[in-house]
């Protein structure tokens, strides 16, 4: 068995598989204390991944050896550049400066020239992170039971009923021989009291108008009841909206930038998209981040959203949960990219790929790797639920915001008469001075 310290990367997550690796090989000192990310540490640095915490690594005494953790300056995963070669972990295996690279990595056509693969740990999909949407006051909420184009019928049908109503009053006035006072005031007054189910004294005298005030009492009644009904099941159960739930929602807004994670399989499938939505996702994206576990605070604080595997993401909300008590990320419902296939990365015809994918296939058989992972994401379940879900408090009393629209439509009202008295104050002066 060799002695010697042999040289492997792992800038986050795999490590109880690097161990298994490394025992089987016999190189893997007893003790020997594994550190790898970008927050310091007294005496190392660590990263915890999507997966797995980084823990100190134990083996049997009868183990002699050890390798060595290093990585790559540029600290990213690895993209391919203009001359060839390769950036990032992928860069050093292409290189053959290390055995193999943890990652784990994305498995790609074009990573699959530069390294050998090990067997699928898992499938990932990738979605898009940000900030937990909240239960915001809407000034126009008492407008949301119906759409714009429902209101825009709404008023179509009070103006149609208002000219019909006029014209039908004339008519029977001429075929009856009688007159009706005022007929365009006082329909209009009616149209819009039966609209609103109250009572009104006039009536047309004809039974065709009076057909016609049936017909309008019965749509209003379907109008207001629909209207009355959605408008208390909303504020009984109010609605999130979610601004963000796909990446075409991403780009065709303007309120939080977005980035992709820098040398990631992510941000070469961005890079060498060709359909418009993607291409937008690459060519508007704000900046770029270490990777998604370093950045989940800024992206809680809602900084930036960024694109991240759905693992990552959950550990996130794990940690966000556990730490405050409360739900500040968003995973949105449609996935990015789906079943990705993740998978350790080794040199070019390195001898410890045979070993590594038995090693593999024996903890997902086992249940082992699953169990890896339960035990990291851990209280999700009530951040994985909708936004509205927050609410726990049961039916909470309006406030001012919550009715500041229809105080809004009063306000706008009263200064509507308040004019309209003046001037006609103004005009019955005039004539009094002639």
């Amino acid at each position: 068995m060799p002695s010697h310290s042999k040289t492997l990367h792992s800038p986050e997550g795999l490590q109880n598989l690097v161990a298994l690796v490394c025992q089987q090989q016999g190189w893997l000192r007893k003790g020997t204390s594994l550190c790898a990310g970008s927050s310091t540490r007294r005496g190392c640095q660590e990263v915890p991944h999507s997966l797995f915490i980084y823990d100190t690594v134990k083996s049997s005494e009868e183990k002699e050896g050890s390798y060595e953790l290093v990585r790559p300056v540029d600290r990213v995963w690895g993209t391919s550049t203009p001359n060839g070669s390769w950036t990032g972990l992928l860069g050093m295996l292409q290189r053959e400066e290390v055995e193999f690279a943890l990652g784990p990595f994305g498995v790609t056509p074009q990573r699959d020239v530069v390294c050998d693969f090990s067997e699928p740990v898992y499938s990932e999909n990738n979605a898009i992170l940000m900030v937990r949407p909240t239960l915001q006051s809407d000034i126009s909420g008492f407008l949301k039971p119906f759409t714009a184009q429902v209101w825009l019928l709404i008023l179509a049908s009070v103006l149609c009923m208002g000219v019909v109503m006029v014209w039908m009053v004339l008519a029977e006035d001429t075929i009856f021989r009688s007159y009706t006072k005022g007929v365009l005031g006082k329909v209009a007054i009616w149209v819009i009291k039966a609209f609103t189910q109250e009572g009104s004294e006039w009536l047309p005298k004809g039974d065709g108008g009076r057909l016609l005030v049936t017909t309008w009492l019965l749509a209003s009644l379907v109008f207001m009841s629909s209207y009355s009904g959605i408008l208390t099941a909303m504020i009984t159960v109010p609605r999130v909206t979610i601004p963000i739930d796909s990446l075409a929602d991403l780009v065709a807004q303007d309120d939080l930038t977005w980035r992709l994670e820098k040398g990631s399989m992510m941000f070469q499938y961005f890079q060498e998209a060709e359909d418009e939505v993607r291409r937008k996702v690459f060519t508007g994206m704000s900046g770029t981040f270490p990777d998604c576990w370093a950045a989940r605070e800024a992206i809680a604080k809602g900084e930036f959203a960024a694109i991240c595997d759905k693992t990552t993401m959950k550990k996130a909300m794990s940690w966000d949960f556990s730490s405050s008590g409360q739900c500040h990320l968003y995973i949105s419902r449609e996935n990015v990219y789906s079943n990705a296939i993740i998978a350790m990365a080794f040199k070019t015809n390195s001898s410890y790929l045979p070993k590594a994918n038995r090693i593999i296939q024996l903890v997902k058989e086992s249940g082992i790797l699953s169990k890896w992972v339960e035990e990291q994401i851990t209280n999700t379940s009530q951040c994985l639920l909708p936004p509205s879900s927050d609410r726990r408090d049961g039916i909470a009393p309006l406030d001012i915001e919550d009715l500041a629209g229809p105080y809004l439509i009063l306000a706008a009202g009263l200064v509507a008469a308040l004019l309209i008295f003046l001037l006609e104050h103004l005009a019955s002066y005039k004539r009094c001075i002639n």
